[in-house]
């Protein structure tokens, strides 16, 4: 069975197609916006071409936060006018229609902030230097290393009177590609903006700061947040022939930053799940138990799809067995991780060896992902399909996240992982 899902994959695969429509024609999906409403329409007619058994969308309001014009950063002192490739974090508030010129100060760690003290950050710009580490093995490791003063930068300069930040991006290559990403504001102080600068502008800045002279950038910001928007999930089912009132589900989110096309972050997750419901229905299965394809809106600033559609299931009293979520990018598989008791763990390692001549062979205890994470308080077992991280973060939030930097089979053989685990959840996983 499992090489049946494979060979369908590889021979008759749907999901770079559907991926490059997604990209190419679509492109940014920012909640909100029209790119997020025109990819509700099409992974919905997707899924009704191929005839799943069902095929729904579910509203939920979502942030509706626009960049506006490109923002600028450059330095203009020491007779410097070096430009310092950026981008706006999402969230962020902008710089009220000038440029903000202020003298930089860098810091590495959040902490490093309350050791300066007010004395030194007010009127500055905080410029948070940390890089990602380049000895983890696993990627997502050194960016979670680093993520807090992308996410939480903003808020803690703030309450040292910093007038901006600038974040080197979150990334292990040294290009020019500002990467953005979410960051939140403390409601106590005041908001500034906050943008990030390219890896390779970041070491640039350090190395001209290093000269212990001061250093000036100017700032500036366009971005805006608008009233919250109506805008929807997208879910696709094969209806169980045993216990259709029992659900496993795969998805992925649908909004993807407004930077670039979204390909790996999180295209990839979308179309893989739908692939894995396609796959199992192209080569004649019929699942014991429901199965959805849910394309989640919003995961980027709010997790709203994914709140909504726990909120939902529990309201409706749907009992979801089991939820697979594919959210970091299309790249070769290798495993998945479990979110739930060490039974589970057990059990899932039991799938190994009908696994391994696939090349999935890390079978470990993990979160699921985000938008199934709030489905876990109903006692689903939830996991994350894990695809070779090495690559991911080059291309995470930033402009080089198109579908040219997605490798077709790699895509596919992440769609036939997810079916083979849907399968074997299905048949041997719930009695």
């Amino acid at each position: 069975m499992i090489r049946k899902i494979f060979d369908e994959a590889l021979s008759d695969g749907k999901c770079y197609e559907v991926l490059t429509h997604l990209c190419t024609q679509i492109g940014p999906r920012l909640s909100g916006s029209p790119g997020a409403a025109r990819a509700v329409d099409y992974t919905r007619s997707v899924m009704e071409k191929e005839k799943f058994d069902k095929v729904s969308t579910q509203e939920c309001m979502v942030p509706h936060w626009v960049r506006g014009n490109p923002s600028e950063v450059f330095v203009v002192s020491g007779g410097k006018n070096d430009v310092l490739p950026s981008c706006a974090l999402g969230g962020s508030v902008s710089s009220g229609g000038k440029a903000i010129i202020a003298e930089v100060i860098e810091v590495k760690q959040l902490d490093d902030l309350e050791k300066l003290g007010k004395a030194k950050i007010e009127g500055k710009i905080v410029f948070f230097s940390r890089p990602m580490k380049p000895t983890h093995i696993q990627t997502f490791e050194a960016y979670g290393g680093c993520v807090d003063q992308r996410g939480s930068g903003a808020a803690k300069a703030a309450q040292y009177g910093a007038v901006g930040v600038i974040v080197r991006s979150m990334s292990l290559r040294e290009d020019d590609f500002p990467h953005t990403g979410g960051m939140h504001y403390d409601t106590l102080y005041k908001k500034i903006p906050a943008l990030a600068i390219s890896t390779a502008a970041a070491t640039r800045l350090s190395k001209l700061m290093a000269a212990n002279k001061p250093v000036k950038i100017s700032l500036t910001c366009n971005s805006e947040t608008l009233p919250d928007t109506l805008s929807h999930n997208v879910i696709g089912q094969l209806t169980g022939t045993e216990k259709p009132g029992e659900y496993l589900i795969t998805g992925g989110h649908l909004d993807a930053w407004d930077n670039g096309q979204g390909a790996h972050d999180d295209g990839a997750g979308c179309v893989q799940s739908i692939e894995a419901l396609r796959i199992l229905k192209a080569i004649g299965y019929r699942p014991r138990h429901s199965m959805r394809a849910v394309m989640f809106m919003n995961e980027e600033n709010g997790l709203r799809g994914g709140l909504k559609y726990a909120e939902v299931a529990e309201k409706t009293g749907e009992k979801h067995l089991a939820a697979i979520e594919s959210d970091r990018g299309g790249f070769t598989p290798r495993g998945f991780t479990i979110e739930g008791e060490q039974d589970w763990v057990d059990k899932i390692n039991g799938f190994r060896k009908l696994l391994e001549p696939y090349g999935l062979n890390e079978f470990k205890k993990g979160g699921g992902g985000a938008d199934i994470g709030p489905l876990k308080k109903s006692g689903t077992l939830c996991l994350g399909y894990i695809p070779d991280s090495q690559r991911y973060f080059d291309f995470h939030h930033a402009g080089s996240d198109v579908i040219e930097n997605v490798n077709k089979r790699e895509l596919e053989m992440g769609a036939a992982s997810i079916a083979a685990m849907l399968y074997l959840l299905d048949k041997y996983g719930f009695n």
